[in-house]
């Protein structure tokens, strides 16, 4: 699994992050996808790295801009994960 990182310049309130993680789910098939305007960032976790270029119309197309993407893999921590570092 992929987790995208986006910086996103915009997001004034909970309704900014609404529209963004809608027009996400709506567009793309994603496993989750949360914003927040505080931090100014979304996240999505997905299967496969989604079309960046795509990413960035749908989200503009909503008013908002993406500044920067960053693409890490995700690791899916278990409810035990915590003892497993120890």
């Amino acid at each position: 699994m992929v987790k995208m990182i986006l910086s996103v310049d915009g997001m004034m309130c909970g309704m900014c992050e609404a529209h963004i993680n809608d027009v996400v789910r709506r567009t793309f098939n994603v496993r989750s996808v949360t914003s927040s305007h505080k931090t100014g960032e979304t996240v999505i976790i997905t299967d496969e790295k989604l079309n960046e270029s795509k990413l960035k119309a749908v989200i503009g197309e909503t008013g908002y801009r993406v500044l920067n993407v960053r693409t890490e893999q995700y690791v899916k921590k278990s409810l035990f994960s915590f003892f497993k570092n120890k």
